[in-house]
């Protein structure tokens, strides 16, 4: 028996519940993983809500889409890992990872480079991910690029305003307190606009002297859709890929017209569904992360008893950087 977070409705962080569960040895193409570190992310939030409707997971599940642990045991047919091996999970959407061990395929899992500790390439590896989709793939980001990037602070946002950075773009991030802003301006961002004290649509036009941007970057959804959409340029980029505060409305033909923007909503695991699309991402992230050009910030550790309040620090948008949870001792 190990110990697993278990859902049974859907709703607030209460309907978590810690317990025992059997966990079986791993069939052919499986791996069974002892989990060092978890992490947290708001695909989870969303998952423990109800609120992805066709993506909703089937009651009851244990939540998680990333992590980091040791294989224990390897099923029938496994070459790419082997019992002692470090390695990671990016799922993309959904795998047991809330649990002390976890069994799932071994497609799903990348190794870990020996200098990386497994904390840090739990907070990462999903986080990473997505920041390569965002600035490698979904708009291939540049010089001469002038992004924008909401919740700038956040896990994703860190990482993925880092590499635009280094990708030689200006970066606009935007967060909701001053405390905030300095973590921003520390993870790459050319100018921080807090969206609680300014309007971000006015600052963004005035600082691309009333050009707007190459592309927005938008995971909070309702609250900033409108906004988003009035600092594109002319043939910019909106890129969807969280909806933090609900989901945003439908985007009209003239509202798309009038700029002739291109909108795209994407999930990182339609990115990552190939093992070698996988693999090559992640080889990235790593490398990035070992050499200097990504520093992985890390906002709190909890126990995996304690995930109702990660959740609560996630949802309350008080957290600054990654959340990790560890098996309890």
């Amino acid at each position: 028996m190990v110990k697993a977070i278990r859902v049974y409705e859907y709703g607030g962080v209460e309907v978590m519940k810690l317990e025992d569960v059997e966990l079986g040895e791993p069939k052919s193409g499986q791996i069974r993983v002892k989990n060092k570190a978890i992490g947290v992310n708001h695909t989870d939030v969303y998952a423990r809500r109800g609120a992805a409707e066709s993506f909703n997971v089937p009651l009851p599940f244990t939540p998680g889409c990333e992590a980091a642990g040791v294989v224990t045991a390897v099923g029938p047919g496994v070459t790419t890992c082997k019992v002692g091996d470090m390695v990671a999970l990016a799922a993309g959407w959904h795998t047991p990872a809330y649990a002390e061990e976890m069994v799932l395929s071994a497609d799903r899992v990348v190794p870990v480079p020996p200098s990386i500790d497994p904390v840090v390439a739990a907070a990462a590896i999903f986080k990473g991910l997505t920041a390569e989709v965002l600035v490698r793939r979904c708009f291939k980001v540049g010089p001469g690029h002038t992004i924008l990037y909401h919740a700038a602070a956040g896990g994703v946002g860190s990482l993925a305003c880092q590499w635009a950075k280094a990708l030689g773009a200006t970066v606009i991030g935007t967060v909701s307190t001053k405390e905030k802003a300095v973590l921003a301006k520390e993870d790459g961002c050319h100018h921080v606009i807090i969206h609680t004290e300014e309007n971000f649509v006015d600052r963004v036009m005035e600082i691309t002297s009333g050009k707007g941007v190459d592309v927005v970057y938008d995971s909070v959804g309702k609250d900033t859709f409108r906004g988003s959409l009035a600092c594109l340029k002319v043939r910019g980029y909106m890129v969807a890929f969280g909806m933090a505060s609900g989901e945003h409305e439908p985007l009209r033909f003239l509202q798309a017209a009038r700029k002739s923007i291109y909108y795209t909503a994407i999930t990182t695991y339609s990115y990552i569904v190939k093992r070698d699309e996988l693999l090559a991402a992640s080889q990235e992230v790593f490398s990035n992360i070992e050499n200097g050009a990504l520093r992985v910030r890390l906002y709190q550790t909890y126990p995996l008893s304690q995930v109702a309040q990660a959740h609560l620090d996630m949802e309350s948008r008080k957290s600054t950087g990654s959340i990790v949870l560890v098996p309890d001792a």
